[in-house]
């Protein structure tokens, strides 16, 4: 598609969510990479724009760099098709599902996917004295989760039942559903997609507890493997397993889709991801480079998917 058939464009980043700050430097990346290459582009926070002024100063499209809830999890795909307004990425029950840490896991499972075991806690049937039991379930060693809130925000890795009550409570700060997981001692590793292509997967290793915000966006202790090490047939399995997730939860366009290793060699889901982080930092970029494709030339890809009919 050339350039400009695009139209005028206008990048959604910033919005109300957690990740307001990440989504920040993602969409001023990405804008700048867009008017790089000659798009007609602009800047459009939702916290400050209403939906409607879409409509009302005539952008031919959108390209979604919000991530987080009203950004990432359906609520803003329904709207912008209402709005019969063009956009990137997954439409509204994939955004939903991959946001939604519990309900992904539940698909992924009666797939026959890997993905480690795991108890859900609602707020308002929480019982502190069962937290003892579910330690022992699950291990003895457990990561606490939102069920909705990306870049790790409200997660707590625990080892003792009294820390896990208070993990479960930070965690209801964000949600008042909370996925309790199984920790795998291992190796941490990502997949991007980007259509029907896998690009090359990334290790990520980090001094800190787990790979947490500020492993990801802040630290400079972090360290990615782009190749990731893994030998041909391996890498293959990966990235079709990824495919295989992404495609369970409805994803569509591009996206991530996280994965822990365990020591035996076995990969376990973690999570979609169906706006991933567009900063300096970011592994779809990485990945994309890997590939042989620049930061410009990947936003065009990625603003090319809003050409999928819904």
């Amino acid at each position: 598609m050339k350039v400009a058939e695009f139209g005028k464009v206008a990048v959604l980043f910033g919005g109300t969510s957690a990740e307001r700050e990440v989504s920040l430097k993602s969409g001023q990346a990405v804008l700048n990479a867009l008017k790089s290459q000659g798009v007609d582009a602009y800047a459009f926070d939702t916290a400050s724009q209403p939906l409607t002024e879409l409509v009302n100063q005539h952008f031919d499209r959108v390209l979604i760099m919000l991530h987080g809830r009203g950004g990432e999890d359906g609520t803003l795909q329904g709207a912008l098709q209402q709005l019969a307004i063009p956009y990137t990425g997954s439409g509204v029950l994939g955004s939903a599902l991959s946001m939604d840490k519990v309900r992904s896991k539940w698909i992924w499972q009666a797939l026959n996917l890997p993905t480690a075991e795991y108890q859900v806690i609602d707020k308002s049937s929480f019982n502190a004295e069962h937290c003892a039991d579910i330690m022992v379930r699950l291990g003895g060693i457990v990561m606490v989760k939102p069920a909705n809130e990306g870049s790790s925000i409200g997660m707590t890795k625990v080892s003792d039942a009294g820390q896990l009550s208070a993990a479960i409570e930070q965690a209801f700060q964000y949600d008042h559903q909370v996925l309790v997981e199984r920790f795998i001692v291992g190796q941490e590793f990502t997949v991007s997609l980007l259509g029907e292509r896998a690009l090359p997967s990334i290790r990520m290793q980090t001094p800190r507890t787990f790979y947490d915000y500020e492993a990801k966006y802040q630290a400079s202790s972090t360290e990615y493997f782009c190749p990731s090490g893994l030998d041909v047939e391996t890498e293959s399995g990966l990235a079709e397993l990824a495919r295989r997730a992404f495609t369970a939860v409805n994803g569509s366009g591009w996206g991530r889709i996280d994965f822990m290793q365990d020591q035996a060699g076995q990969f376990y889901l973690l999570e979609a991801n169906t706006v991933p982080g567009m900063t300096e930092k970011s592994l779809v970029p990485m990945a994309a480079k890997q590939a042989g494709m620049s930061f410009a030339e990947l936003t065009l890809e990625i603003l090319a998917t809003s050409e999928v009919s819904r």
